[in-house]
């Protein structure tokens, strides 16, 4: 089994956090994006789509997207459960989690892909709607705030892949040089009680190698 991931983009980093919260250690190769490594013939025989993560089996057959891969990881290796334990508690973080994906992450990726210069060149932008984005997220992070003020974890009491969903999306967002007002003090609260988790922490775009 092998990991082709890049480290740092947020999808293949929920995967890196994931298996670090399992516990699972898999060979990983690095595809650099800068250099357009996953668009080479080698990759897209892999994922035709030219996305990271791809998790390679030791039949040569492939899985993608990160959280199908997580899922995988999630059967083969159920503690800690990460999406839930039980059909009420894994609707309830299903529930967060596509939140997480369609109202802060969706957003933020909109945001970055239409307004950043790593993207001039590579896609059409529309900066216009990497705007919007960024007001919609700047919304949504209130409305999160106060979802919050309920429970120390988005999906409930327990860290979850809604979580993963969440603290990917806001470190990238620092890119964009938007970040989590301090006047939300729940969100920031939770913020940084991720943020100090080992798995997530070790891979944070801003930690220093060496």
């Amino acid at each position: 089994m092998k990991l082709y991931s890049s480290r740092f983009a947020p999808n293949p980093r929920r995967v890196t956090i994931f298996l670090a919260e399992k516990g699972i250690e898999i060979p990983t190769v690095e595809i650099d994006l800068a250099k357009k490594e996953n668009l080479l013939p080698e990759f897209l025989g892999r994922n035709p789509l030219g996305r990271v993560p791809v998790l390679e089996f030791d039949d040569g057959t492939y899985l993608t997207e990160s959280v199908a891969i997580c899922r995988y990881f999630e059967a083969t290796h159920p503690e800690p459960a990460l999406f839930g334990s039980g059909a009420r508690a894994q609707a309830n973080v299903e529930m967060w989690n596509r939140r997480m994906e369609y109202e802060v992450l969706a957003n933020v990726t909109g945001c970055f892909r239409n307004t950043h210069p790593y993207w001039d060149g590579r896609i059409e932008q529309v900066p216009e709607y990497g705007e919007l984005c960024r007001r919609t997220l700047e919304d949504r992070m209130k409305w999160l705030d106060g979802e919050l003020s309920n429970h120390p974890f988005i999906a409930g009491e327990r860290f979850t892949i809604a979580d993963i969903t969440a603290v990917t999306a806001f470190d990238l967002a620092k890119i964009l040089k938007v970040r989590i007002p301090e006047t939300l003090s729940n969100l920031s609260a939770w913020y940084a009680r991720v943020s100090a988790l080992p798995s997530v922490a070790s891979t944070s775009p801003s930690r220093k190698d060496g």
